[in-house]
């Protein structure tokens, strides 16, 4: 049996009549790279906010790293990092210049040998040779990747990522793929993200979440996913578009995505 690193139980969000996530429960292993996947407004956003704290539930029972209650809770959030939208970076400095100012909000020793792991950082990302530009000047891409490098700064348990191929070009979304592998084969790094577009998690994945109105259609596997599309004939995406149209009562119009 795998551990679990995070382990929803019915959790819930409700902004006056919206159930804007609707008692998920759903688990994700220590290892997995777990893909979310959902349309836009599925409620994706919110789920992974209530998981880092940073939105109260309506109702809740969640377990981090074994952890649970409140006190509990927010000890075990700091072995989390999240990038919920874009990264928020100092566009006058210098890539270095960015992890240094992380490096001294998470109060960590300096030094040399300090200066050196940053580095590490940026070469593990791709941005070693960025030298003395600002990061004004970086692609949306390589601000993916110096936000992950910022995240990665105090050696994190748990990644969650919302959307992070939103606004990437093709090259783009292949850089970033490669360096999310990397960062679950090389450094352990169990990972969480969400995306509206199937395609994007099929090479990455090794487990789904199916979100629709802030419910939890299914939790499957990669492989438990090829195999039933393999026997219905279908490609992941029908699959999904499959599970839509059930859940609104077989009313799920491919064509208007509603």
């Amino acid at each position: 049996m795998r551990d679990a690193v995070l382990t929803a139980t019915d959790l819930t969000k409700k902004y006056r009549r919206t159930l804007a996530v609707d008692h998920v429960s759903m688990t994700v292993n220590r290892g997995d790279i777990y893909g979310f996947i959902g349309v836009n407004g599925a409620g994706k956003t919110t789920f992974m906010r209530m998981v880092c704290g940073l939105v109260r539930p309506t109702e809740d029972e969640l377990e981090l790293f074994d952890a649970s209650g409140r006190r509990e809770l927010q000890n075990a959030r700091k072995q989390i990092v999240a990038l919920i939208e874009h990264p928020a970076l100092y566009p006058n400095m210098t890539a270095l210049e960015n992890l240094e100012v992380q490096r001294r909000y998470l109060g960590l020793k300096g030094g040399k040998d300090s200066r050196d792991a940053l580095k590490e950082l940026l070469e593990l990302v791709g941005l070693a040779d960025t030298g003395s530009r600002k990061t004004r000047e970086f692609s949306m891409g390589m601000k993916q990747r110096l936000g992950l490098a910022i995240a990665l700064t105090g050696s994190p348990g748990f990644l969650i990522l919302d959307e992070p191929t939103v606004g990437l070009d093709p090259v783009g979304v292949v850089e970033l793929r490669s360096l999310l592998l990397k960062l679950n084969q090389e450094k352990d790094l169990t990972i969480l993200f969400s995306s509206h577009n199937l395609s994007e998690m099929e090479r990455l994945a090794t487990r789904y979440g199916f979100l629709d109105n802030g419910r939890l259609l299914k939790e499957i596997s990669a492989d438990d996913l090829e195999k039933e599309c393999s026997e219905k004939g279908i490609d992941p995406e029908k699959y999904f578009l499959n599970l839509l149209t059930e859940s609104q009562g077989g009313t799920y119009n491919e064509a208007s995505g509603k």
